[in-house]
Formats: C-alpha cells, sequence, structure tokens
C-alpha cells in the first residue's frame, strides 16, 4: 500500500513538471492564457511583471483553504502537495527551458497536449493542481451552480479577458483552441483511447449468439434480464466485449444465428480484466 502511494506520487510529480514545461515553453512566451489559474497568472506576470508559479500559488493558496474550511480534506493533501510543486517548478524552470517557437498556433497546439498529457497523469493518480476546479467546488458548495457551468464561466471569462488585456482577439481564439485540446488530451489519458467495443445483443437465440461469442471468438458473453415494452415478454440482452479487430466477426457471427438481432455497438475506453487491461 506504502509503494503504490509512493508511486502515485511520483505519477503526480511527472504530470507536473510535464504541466510546467507545457506553460514555459509554449504557452506563457506565447501570451497564450487558456483559463484557469494559469491563464490570471499569465494575464498577470504581463501586465505587472510577477512570476507566474508565485501569481498561482498567491492564487490556490486561499482557495485551498477557503476549500479545506468548506469541503474539508476530503480531496486530500495530494492537490496541496501537486499545487505547490507546480508553482515551483514554473518559476524554476524559467530561466533553463527553451522557448522552441514564437508562432500561437503551434505554440497552443503543442503546449495543449503537453499540459493535457501533464493534468491527465496528475489526475489519474487521484491528484490535482489546485486551480478553477477548488474555485467551482467551493462555488457549488455556496450557491448550488454545477460545476462545469462554474469552469465553463471562469475560463471564459479568463480567455476574454486575455483578448482584452493582450488586444488581441487573435490570442483569445488560440487560448480557446489550448483549452479545446487540453481537455481532450486528458481524457486520453484517464479513460484511454476507444481501441474496444462494448455490444449489446437483443436476440430470439441468445444462448446460441453467447454460445457462438465464447467458442469462435474466446470472449466473454453475460446475460443481462431484459424485457420488450412493446410485447411485455422478458429476454435476455447479450453483452460482451471485443476488440475492433473482432468487430466484423462478432456481427457475422450475430447475423448468421439471428438475422433479425438487435445490435448496439458503443466505444469502451478502458477495459479491466482477463483478456484486456490487467487490473492495477
Amino acid at each position: 500500500m506504502k509503494w503504490k502511494v509512493l508511486q502515485e506520487y511520483l505519477f503526480i510529480v511527472l504530470g507536473v513538471l510535464l504541466t510546467a514545461v507545457g506553460l514555459d515553453m509554449f504557452l506563457v512566451p506565447n501570451r497564450i492564457a487558456a483559463g484557469g489559474v494559469s491563464g490570471i497568472a499569465t494575464i498577470i506576470h504581463y501586465a505587472a511583471y510577477f512570476p507566474v508559479g508565485a501569481t498561482m500559488l498567491a492564487i490556490n493558496i486561499p482557495l485551498f483553504m477557503i476549500s479545506v474550511k468548506r469541503l474539508g480534506m476530503g480531496f486530500g493533501l495530494r492537490s496541496l502537495f501537486g499545487t505547490i510543486v507546480l508553482s515551483l517548478l514554473i518559476d524554476i524552470m524559467v530561466p533553463v527551458v527553451p522557448v522552441p517557437t514564437r508562432d500561437p498556433l503551434l505554440a497552443s497546439i503543442y503546449g495543449g497536449i503537453i499540459v493535457g498529457i501533464g493534468l491527465g497523469i496528475v489526475f489519474r493518480n487521484r491528484g490535482t493542481t489546485g486551480g478553477t476546479d477548488l474555485a467551482a467546488a467551493v462555488i457549488n458548495n455556496y450557491m448550488k451552480l454545477r460545476v462545469g457551468v462554474v469552469l465553463f464561466v471562469i475560463d471564459a471569462s479568463v480567455i476574454v479577458t486575455a483578448g482584452i488585456v493582450f488586444k488581441s482577439a487573435e490570442l483569445a481564439l488560440y487560448a480557446l483552441l489550448t483549452v479545446f485540446l487540453t481537455t481532450r488530451v486528458i481524457d486520453i489519458v484517464q479513460e484511454g483511447f476507444g481501441y474496444a467495443k462494448a455490444a449489446l445483443i437483443v436476440s430470439h437465440k441468445p444462448e446460441e449468439v453467447a454460445e457462438a461469442i465464447l467458442r469462435k471468438l474466446d470472449r466473454g458473453a453475460t446475460a443481462l434480464l431484459g424485457k420488450g415494452m412493446y410485447t411485455g415478454a422478458d429476454r435476455d440482452v447479450i453483452l460482451s466485449v471485443v476488440t475492433r479487430s473482432e468487430i466484423s466477426t462478432l456481427k457475422e457471427l450475430v447475423a448468421g444465428i439471428d438475422p433479425t438481432a438487435f445490435v448496439i455497438l458503443t466505444d469502451v475506453h478502458e477495459v479491466l480484466g482477463e483478456g484486456f487491461k490487467r487490473r492495477l
């Protein structure tokens, strides 16, 4: 257990390091304030010449204290740890990290991807880097507004403010692109690519379909109790998870047994268990 906790903290450090690299190499030097506390700190940095990391820490610590008072320590020390380490790394790395491009489009793309990978690693290991997610949680506690709505309003406000301060609508648009990329990459890191498919099969011959999946595909099949609302009849719904390369074979098997079968295929981002990814 202790090794697992230590491993999580090491991955949080790795994620925070990548986040700091993305900010120092691409986003901050190119004045891309992609929402959140880092975006606010970027605006303040160019308006008042305060260090980005120190500004982030100055904003996050009060948020953290308010969160502890209102919400308790449920989100754990990982939040405080990630917040402090990120703020320190951002300022420490500024003199040594090169700025490979001054093209805002390239900076927004690469910065968004690297920051997304970093934050995804942090979130995957049950950590956070503070920021607007703490503010959103506090506002939700006070005003009962949905966290997603609050985050959207905060990020949008930061991006609009950046466009005004920097006198550039283009930089605001680049920041919006960065937010989109970061969000998508975070989802990919946490959930994985959609490498598998879940199949829900409604058939008049569920036993035969399940047997074919077990024998010919060597995949598991689970019968879920269902009820046809039109007929009122009970029937089994077969659930099976297959890889992308097995989708065509699955459809052929089902069609060969029951051409009238109803088949639903949906993306599965992560599968833990026999035949797929091993559990941690």
